[in-house]
């Protein structure tokens, strides 16, 4: 498979995924790839990369008897560069699947291209549950908001947290997963005191913190982005939260395994809901997490790298099907119902809304025997849907 960074990186070695065009050509089939590498979201586009350096690294470079190259731009966290960028690899590098798309903005702009021509799109991490509307021809191997917070909203009243305050970010992800939490946890005999929207960019989660000792909930419900939840347990401990009771039941992008060892002791004890953990215990994952490790020197792999891989995974599946056809109707009907075993547990494309159905895990943040801190699952809800579709 074939790797190239046309903004930022030179290029990588093979793998194998490309366009109709170029069957007629040299039977390459071009993958445009659109991360975030810069900007607010980079870090998602830290892991993506270095998902697609070790898919490359361990898979090969054909499927179907085609030829991948991957082209791979960088969107620096901007929805409009994404819609762009999008358009520029169908048109001038003639990319006939589009992937990546570290963030909602970014996913919907690629889908406008998508539906206009008729190109598979897989959405690898962004979240929002609209986004698989926005074009027939997209796919999603991440996750949804509304699949994880639902769990969560079941599990907390049963397991003594019933009186809640939310604190999200102010954005798309964010209100969805205010919404579906509170829905849950209501039909679960739980109640929300107070819904708090903290400002997406420079949080300060002080005021909201101040708000929560007011009020004495049992437990927060938290959603931020990858990155913040570091500066919010930071600013939880410092006002003495962790004194009092309060507990923090979060989605996983709190406790993202690729940042969790930087938070230290104040991590520890905090309950998430999420699809994928670094300590997953399975033949696959550990496979996974040593070869991710093995091709980025030693970083740990977090759910965006997964989302990614089962992506690439699920192209080079699909192609298989389809004798190499990429083309939007036949790669996307030939990649419906598909089931893989990914890191994450058993995974299936709904054949009939095209998302992602996957195990949603109840984790614990521990200390491990290396000393080094896990998300540590210990109750599984077992292949959740999107439950807006």
């Amino acid at each position: 498979m074939k790797v190239t960074r046309r903004t930022v990186l030179g290029t990588l070695a093979a793998t194998s995924l490309v366009p109709a065009a170029a069957l007629a050509q040299d039977n390459v089939l071009k993958v445009g790839v659109v991360l975030p590498m810069t900007g607010g979201f980079q870090s998602n586009g830290r892991q993506m990369q270095a998902a697609i350096n070790a898919f490359v690294a361990t898979r090969g470079d054909t499927a179907a008897g085609r030829r991948i190259e991957l082209i791979i731009k960088d969107d620096a966290s901007v929805g409009d560069n994404a819609l762009r960028i999008s358009q520029e690899l169908v048109t001038r590098d003639g990319a006939e699947i589009l992937t990546g798309y570290g963030y909602t903005p970014a996913a919907l702009a690629g889908a406008q291209i998508s539906a206009r021509g008729r190109i598979p799109q897989i959405v690898t991490v962004a979240a929002t549950s609209s986004i698989i509307d926005a074009s027939p021809y997209v796919l999603r191997t991440s996750q949804t908001t509304p699949q994880i917070a639902t769990p969560i909203g079941e599990w907390a009243p049963a397991n003594g947290a019933r009186r809640f305050m939310s604190i999200v970010s102010d954005y798309g992800p964010g209100v969805d997963a205010e919404t579906w939490f509170e829905k849950s946890l209501l039909e679960h005999g739980g109640e929300v005191l107070e819904k708090l929207r903290v400002p997406l960019a420079n949080p300060d989660f002080a005021p909201f913190l101040q708000r929560a000792i007011d009020q004495s909930p049992d437990a927060l419900f938290v959603f931020v982005p990858t990155g913040a939840g570091a500066a919010f347990m930071k600013q939880f401990v410092e006002r003495g939260l962790d004194q009092s009771g309060i507990r923090v039941i979060a989605m996983s992008d709190m406790m993202d395994d690729d940042l969790l060892n930087s938070m230290g002791d104040p991590a520890l004890g905090v309950i998430t809901g999420g699809p994928y953990s670094a300590a997953h215990d399975s033949p696959e994952n550990h496979a996974f997490v040593e070869a991710f490790k093995a091709a980025n020197d030693g970083m740990r792999p977090n759910v965006v790298a997964v989302g990614v891989w089962d992506a690439l995974q699920l192209i080079h599946d699909t192609l298989e099907k389809t004798g190499g056809d990429a083309s939007g109707e036949a790669f996307v009907e030939a990649a419906r119902g598909t089931e893989m075993m990914s890191a994450r547990g058993p995974i299936r494309i709904d054949p009939e809304t095209r998302e992602i159905v996957q195990n949603i895990y109840m984790r614990r943040v521990e200390r491990g025997e290396d000393g080094e801190l896990y998300n540590v699952e210990f109750e599984t809800f077992e292949a959740v849907a999107d439950p807006t579709h």
